[in-house]
């Protein structure tokens, strides 16, 4: 079945799928390079189904089913890409779920629209990862080759090269979160494995004392890895958020 889209101004669309229910409704913000289709996405996708909850997962700009260079992408971009889903895609106060990039930009959409965000769930939340993972590995040799191509191409384990560009990190900088309070008052359950070797668990400690919320738990997953996208990881999720809607639901 073909996505649906949502066009947003300057005529770039956001493929999207979607399903009716009731509130508060879960939106699924994937990762840096991923796409709407993974084991978390998909399984919170039937937890919500079978309980009647609204949901939507989405590509973002560049990513996935969606139009647009990866290249093109900015963190300030998907966040609007996020902010545009939320404003037309959803109705009532909504639960954000965001993996890796997604927990940045979770944070981003809750601080642009405070109203309507009910809770926030980070899985191996990465807010700051272009500044203090990406810019802070680089060697002189990358910098140079910044300056002077605007893109530097980064191996991967998972296939291709990974383009990093110089807006990237320009525009990350200009949104980093962990350096001061996050103004924001919602639950946040923030999941993360102690085995994650691209983003370490610690990032998800400074995130909860740096949030200005009451209610922050973080639960830490014993030599879990960076994905937790097992069965066992993904039951664990919706239990999360089972816990979370049951608590809403007042």
């Amino acid at each position: 079945m073909q996505p649906q889209t949502l066009t947003r101004r300057g005529g770039a669309t956001i493929a999207y799928r979607s399903s009716p229910g009731k509130t508060p409704g879960v939106v699924c913000l994937g990762g840096f390079r991923s796409d709407m289709t993974g084991e978390k996405a998909l399984g919170i996708e039937a937890f919500c189904r079978a309980r009647g909850q609204a949901f939507v997962r989405f590509d973002y700009t560049g990513h996935g089913e969606s139009a647009g260079a990866f290249t093109d992408g900015t963190i300030g971009r998907w966040a609007d890409d996020a902010v545009a889903v939320l404003d037309e895609l959803t109705e009532g106060p909504q639960i954000l779920v965001g993996s890796s990039m997604g927990g940045w930009i979770m944070l981003l959409a809750a601080l642009a629209r405070p109203g309507r965000v009910a809770a926030l769930v980070g899985t191996a939340a990465a807010p700051d990862f272009t500044e203090d993972l990406i810019a802070a590995s680089f060697t002189g040799a990358q910098w140079d080759t910044l300056a002077r191509d605007g893109v530097v191409h980064l191996d991967s384990e998972f296939g291709d090269a990974v383009p990093i560009t110089a807006a990237l990190l320009e525009d990350g900088r200009r949104r980093l979160l962990l350096r001061e309070p996050i103004q924001l008052g919602v639950p946040v359950r923030l999941i993360h494995g102690t085995a994650d070797a691209d983003v370490p668990w610690q990032t998800s400690l400074r995130l909860a004392d740096a949030l200005r919320a009451s209610d922050v738990e973080v639960i830490l997953v014993k030599d879990g890895d960076h994905r937790l996208s097992e069965a066992d990881d993904v039951a664990r999720l919706c239990a999360v958020l089972e816990r979370l809607l049951n608590a809403l639901d007042v």
